[in-house]
């Protein structure tokens, strides 16, 4: 198995869950993944893939250089366009630099043993798979779209933006990648629909492989009363991790008197602060929503990895909206989610391309209804009415509505929590999933014509 990126966003978690789970299918993993930072550090690859053999590629000093792309090793490139950023985006890479990327990549592959795997599971389409293909051609490969490279890919596709000099280049390779790869998961039914036609692939090999959450870590361990309000001291006071626009961690906290807010509902965003995201949508809604609102909640901001942000960062949204009780509780580990999930009520994602949307599983299966976009990935996660509601995309007013309805009428919270809880567990538990991905693993290494189109029974 192998990632190029360091660990920060979901394709990571798949991998560490996915890879921990096959060796009870029968199924032994060495799993290649770019690192950053010492191994206290979330983003560090040996702390995050505890357990699973990991052959980390270490980017801290990378990160640093002048030119990160040409340090050595190069630093990840992104599918994302951020000034600025260390990680420059895969369009504006050139042939030379390229040729850097899949060098590395192909001696890391050889390091790590794939002379011996029976099956090359590569997450997303990046220079890893020219890698593998130079390497070990005639190993099989399955493939692993996040969503990601798509967005890319359908900007390229709908004329690239200034600067994306290479873009044709990198489209005709990630449909090359994608072609040569015996299986292709995505993450929801919309995915594999539109996949066939964007990459350019036999529709047969296209599997629905939605993410999952680890049963044993998310379930329902409400936390109320004291015990809420000392989780979020710690996070928010004592221990503080959000960050304003100079990027250093901490440098937003909070003080006891702002703790009143948890006294009533609180509901919950986490994940990176991208534009795909609409975090500054989320804060304007909010503050509609609050002006609404008779007793006290609270809007909590988890994530955003320190000085990585696109457009607005939502602290200057908050200043200039004068939203009341928001909270930007900084980057924490994914182990400490399931204790920020039980000490929340509703889970918020307003995400326009959200190809998945996996804290709304995980949420659910600790028993909290969602607020998520009628669109992609989670319009296939979450039943309006049933299980959360579902908004129109980019609608402030919809959004703040349903905050308003979610916050304020506990009885349907919590009904539509208990049916988010049961939804969870049927079908998208990662044991059961895993089983899926191991079954396809069999049809590849046997040479089978395809056979799973769905890691669930709920096609």
């Amino acid at each position: 198995m192998a990632l190029s990126f360091f660990p920060r966003g979901g394709s990571a978690q798949v991998a560490r869950y996915v890879a921990r789970e096959l060796p009870r299918h029968g199924w032994d993993v060495t799993l290649v993944a770019g690192s950053l930072g010492d191994e206290d550090e979330a983003s560090n690859a040996r702390s995050f893939f505890d357990g699973i053999d990991v052959h980390p590629v270490d980017y801290t000093d990378s990160r640093e250089a002048d030119d990160p792309l040409r340090a050595d090793p190069p630093f990840q490139p992104s599918y994302e366009d951020r000034e600025d950023a260390p990680d420059v985006v895969y369009a504006k890479v050139g042939e030379e630099d390229y040729e850097r990327l899949v060098e590395l990549w192909e001696g890391v592959l050889r390091e790590a043993g794939g002379a011996d795997a029976d099956v090359l599971h590569l997450h997303h389409l990046t220079p890893l798979n020219e890698a593998a293909k130079r390497a070990f051609p005639d190993k099989p490969v399955v493939g692993h779209l996040h969503g990601t490279e798509l967005l890319m890919l359908n900007a390229i596709d709908e004329g690239p933006p200034d600067g994306w000099d290479h873009a044709a280049e990198w489209a005709e390779r990630m449909r090359g990648w994608a072609e040569r790869a015996e299986r292709l998961f995505v993450l929801s039914p919309d995915a594999v629909e539109r996949v066939p036609g964007l990459l350019g692939v036999e529709p047969a090999k296209v599997v629905w492989a939605p993410n999952g959450f680890e049963p044993d870590s998310f379930d329902r361990r409400p936390k109320t009363g004291d015990e809420r309000r000392e989780l979020w001291r710690k996070w928010l006071v004592e221990e503080p991790r959000g960050w304003d626009e100079s990027g250093e961690a901490g440098s937003v906290s909070y003080d006891e008197d702002d703790l009143a807010a948890f006294d009533g509902t609180v509901l919950l965003y986490v994940g990176r602060y991208t534009e795909v995201k609409r975090i500054p949508l989320l804060v304007r809604a909010w503050a509609r929503a609050r002006e609404r609102l008779d007793g006290p909640a609270a809007l909590v901001l988890l994530g955003g990895y320190p000085g990585e942000w696109e457009g607005e960062h939502p602290l200057e949204v908050v200043r200039e909206t004068g939203a009341e009780d928001v909270f930007l509780a900084g980057w924490h580990g994914h182990d400490d989610l399931p204790d920020g999930l039980n000490a929340s009520d509703v889970v918020v994602l307003p995400s326009v391309h959200e190809q998945f949307g996996q804290v709304l599983v995980e949420g659910m299966a600790c028993g909290l209804p969602c607020i998520a976009v009628d669109a992609h990935g989670p319009a296939t996660i979450i039943d309006d009415g049933e299980t959360g509601w579902l908004v129109p995309p980019d609608d402030e007013e919809a959004l703040a509505k349903a905050l308003v309805e979610a916050a304020g009428d506990r009885d349907e919270r919590r009904r539509r929590g208990e049916a988010a809880y049961e939804v969870a567990r049927e079908r998208y538990s990662w044991p059961s999933l895993v089983e899926g991905v191991a079954q396809v693993y069999d049809e590849v290494r046997r040479g089978r014509e395809p056979r799973t189109q769905s890691l669930t029974e709920d096609e």
